[in-house]
């Protein structure tokens, strides 16, 4: 056999924390052949993401080590390499997509000027048209719409996925290889990933190029992976070939992870027997537009408008999730924030009972902000990074008036982090010392400690392993049993909303498509563009033998 391109061989990767150490990687072995993707999957902080970072020699070496182990890239040992070679080797032979765009984008530079940064970096014959004309080339590999035109744009400027399809185009624009992907895919709908994880699969045919991909998708993992890796608590409990390992897992872990995949979640009835059937709405949208103008010239004057949001008209039934579909750009995020009057309306209606919010003053709608909560796609970037995670519990409750003390407030922050599936203890931290997943679930502790009667969730399972999705599904269906709580989920995954939601809304460039009971639209689609939606879902088939 010939060698492998990475060979990770007993690799510990210990971190310094307070006066303990932790032990995020414990003794993990892997290769990767030439051409070839491995999979690594498991719960978050299990050390996945720790792992990646270990491979590519980016972890903070004041507090991290490596008692012992070895990473071979191309028979050359990682970590014995000086920070000019291991300069050499990153973005150009090994490249990472990170976890969080948001947060991994510079937001002084264009897009552009990131990507051109790369390039020149290590091609320094390359000059800088040829440079950008690459650039424009990456982007439109990665599907950005117009890659000429927005080009020139800030990160701020771009939806979510959009700047996801930013990163893997900055990772791939110097044809690495070997490409750490870690969960790239998670905030793209179900359409471009499917482009996406097509386009990796040809430069892997093209180029050779091998992947250690880090997800929690079991059908991307079946779509994608030769080699799975699962791990649990820093250690690699299983390694096996994807087809063997999928259908028959031999772990106890492992077969807890298949049996949390939303596909895999026994059915639930579509109305909690607990609760009254719907009388009035307790959402109503009717002809709601949110238009953004384009200013050009010297004298800024408007050409023309991005109707992100064109036309909407929609009710949410008190005590139902409605899922609201669609691909990245189509106006999911912007119609929520509109409905909590985060986003200023151009034209139309929205109620919550039959109290109009468009016309409400800043002081009147501040009144109205305790039952009218949002948990954010980003929890890095829409988390203080500056405030313990008990400030950012605690501060909404002072405002609004609950709790008659600070010990009262942080009492009932401990408990909502419990709900959440969180240790008390944890309230005594700062947000970047969670885990993405954990930072998700601080968020949505954060828009629960109000109790609200309605919350926006954008795209909150994205960052979550299937163990703790499952978890996160059920505590919203027991919260929405209890509390009677709306819900509008954002999200790009299918088999969640089939699992969650009541009814499903499906937004194609700003306007509603197709909307009705989730059973009807997922089960029998009439539009073309929802058809499209639901044969992009990779779907994990364990049943086959």
């Amino acid at each position: 056999m010939s060698q492998p391109l990475l060979e990770v061989r007993n690799l510990h990767t210990y971190l310094q924390s307070g006066g303990e150490v932790v032990k995020a990687v414990d003794d993990v072995s892997f290769s990767i052949p030439k051409g070839e993707t491995f999979c690594l999957v498991g719960e978050s902080g299990s050390g996945k993401s720790i792992t990646a970072l270990s491979v590519i020699c980016l972890l903070p070496y004041g507090i991290a080590t490596h008692p012992a182990g070895q990473i071979l890239f191309n028979g050359q040992d990682m970590l014995k390499l000086k920070d000019n070679a291991l300069r050499s080797i990153r973005g150009s032979q090994i490249a990472m997509i990170f976890q969080e765009p948001m947060t991994s984008l510079n937001p002084v530079f264009s897009i552009g000027e990131q990507i051109i940064e790369a390039l020149l970096l290590h091609n320094p014959e390359m000059t800088e048209a040829e440079a950008e004309e690459r650039a424009i080339l990456a982007l439109e590999q990665v599907h950005i719409p117009n890659a000429t035109g927005r080009f020139r744009d800030f990160p701020h400027q771009l939806s979510g996925g959009q700047r996801q399809r930013v990163m893997i185009a900055m990772a791939l624009a110097c044809e690495p290889e070997l490409l750490i992907a870690d969960e790239p895919t998670t905030a793209l709908d179900v359409t471009v990933q499917a482009e996406i994880l097509k386009l990796m699969r040809e430069l892997q045919d093209n180029t050779g190029m091998s992947t250690l991909f880090i997800t929690h998708d079991f059908g991307v993992v079946s779509q994608m992976a030769q080699q799975v890796g699962v791990m649990q608590r820093g250690k690699l409990v299983e390694v096996g070939a994807t087809r063997d390992l999928l259908r028959r897992p031999q772990h106890d872990y492992t077969k807890e992870l298949l049996a949390a995949v939303p596909d895999n979640l026994a059915r639930r009835e579509v109305k909690a027997k607990n609760l009254p059937a719907p009388t009035q709405p307790l959402i109503k949208v009717k002809d709601l537009k949110v238009w953004f103008p384009i200013k050009k010239g010297i004298f800024r004057n408007t050409v023309d408008y991005v109707k992100a949001v064109d036309d909407v008209s929609l009710e949410i039934p008190k005590g139902q999730i409605m899922a609201l579909v669609g691909e990245s750009g189509c106006g999911k995020t912007t119609l929520g924030r509109a409905i909590l009057q985060l986003e200023e309306a151009t034209s139309g209606s929205v109620k919550l009972y039959d109290r109009e919010l468009t016309t409400l003053s800043a002081h009147e709608m501040r009144e109205v902000r305790a039952d009218m909560q949002i948990a954010f796609q980003d929890p890095q970037s829409s988390l203080n990074p500056r405030l313990l995670v008990e400030t950012a519990l605690t501060e909404p409750m002072k405002v609004h008036g609950i709790g008659n003390s600070r010990e009262e407030r942080i009492e009932l922050a401990g408990q909502i982090m419990e709900k959440v599936q969180l240790k008390r203890d944890f309230l005594w931290r700062y947000p970047h010392e969670f885990s993405g997943g954990q930072r998700q679930r601080i968020g949505l502790a954060r828009a629960l400690v109000l109790n609200p009667e309605f919350i926006v969730c954008d795209e909150i399972t994205s960052a979550l392993d299937v163990s703790v999705q499952a978890e996160i599904l059920q505590l919203l269906l027991d919260i929405r049993a209890e509390n009677d709580l709306t819900l509008l989920f954002i999200t790009h995954n299918i088999a969640v909303v089939e699992y969650l939601c009541d009814q499903t809304v499906v937004m194609y460039k700003g306007k509603v498509v197709e909307q009705g009971d989730t059973a009807d639209v997922c089960g029998n689609p009439q539009h073309a563009y929802t058809q499209t939606l639901l044969s992009a879902v990779p779907r994990l088939d364990l049943a086959a033998a």
